[in-house]
């Protein structure tokens, strides 16, 4: 059954705008009387289609169901900016795994240089990968994907989460294996990671030093030495293993 994320939603009823109305109308040919699920705040609805417009989907709770389907940990990804579609891969793939939140920051060593007036186009067609990924997941939330920060700005995320770590793949190369083992022992449900990643090139050691002496842990993921786009996959896969599969 389709999933839609909507911007209005009352106890019961949905009003359903935008590019998804098109998707139900034209994609889908849905009519009245279809059900599907409509998702507000974290919160999912069966529904049922009570009117059509040519802007407008309109639809009536049939039932709140309830939604189980998010980490109990709240992991933000903070990647250093990579070229290409590396980033776009990374929410699709990430929001698939359970990440609530994308922070892009620009990296000493990112290639690509970012242009705030031409990024608009960029950062919404990024949420749009989260959103049409979080539908196809059957996530309760849509994670949000903010504007790309600078270092500095990326320094001043750190009171808003609990726990914050960075891969470092010279940890990797020393054969540190208990860092990030110990920061999940120490995660309550219901607590926040933050997780910093670098760019193709890896992060300084300025940089790394930078970022433990703002409370960040310094951490491998493992023996091998993983690519900008793997990282973050690799550290969801291993909160939604540790959090939800091994308990």
């Amino acid at each position: 059954m389709q999933r839609y994320f909507v911007d209005q939603m009352s106890k019961t009823e949905a009003t359903i705008l935008g590019e998804d109305v098109h998707h139900i109308t034209r994609v889908m040919r849905m009519s009245v009387g279809d059900s599907i699920f409509c998702c507000y705040n974290g919160k999912v609805a069966l529904c049922a289609i009570t009117e059509i417009t040519n802007d407008t989907v309109l639809a009536n709770v049939v039932e709140w169901v309830e939604n189980s389907n998010e980490l109990p940990i709240k992991v933000c990804i903070a990647s250093g900016l990579p070229k290409g579609d590396k980033l776009e891969y990374v929410i699709q793939k990430g929001t698939e795994l359970g990440a609530s939140e994308f922070v892009p920051f620009v990296a000493t060593r990112s290639i690509v240089k970012w242009d705030e007036k031409k990024g608009q186009k960029k950062v919404e067609r990024w949420g749009k990968i989260a959103k049409e990924a979080a539908e196809q997941s059957h996530r309760g939330i849509v994670p949000d994907v903010r504007t790309p920060l600078t270092f500095k700005e990326l320094l001043s995320l750190k009171e808003s989460y609990t726990y914050k770590v960075v891969a470092y793949e010279e940890d990797a190369k020393r054969g540190e294996s208990s860092n990030l083992s110990r920061v999940f022992s120490q995660l309550k449900q219901g607590d926040s990671l933050l997780v910093v990643i670098g760019p193709e090139g890896g992060l300084t050691e300025k940089e790394v030093s930078t970022l433990i002496a703002n409370e960040f842990i310094s951490c491998s993921f493992g023996p091998r030495i993983l690519r900008t786009e793997t990282a973050p996959l690799y550290v969801l896969s291993a909160v939604s293993y540790y959090f939800e599969l091994a308990r």
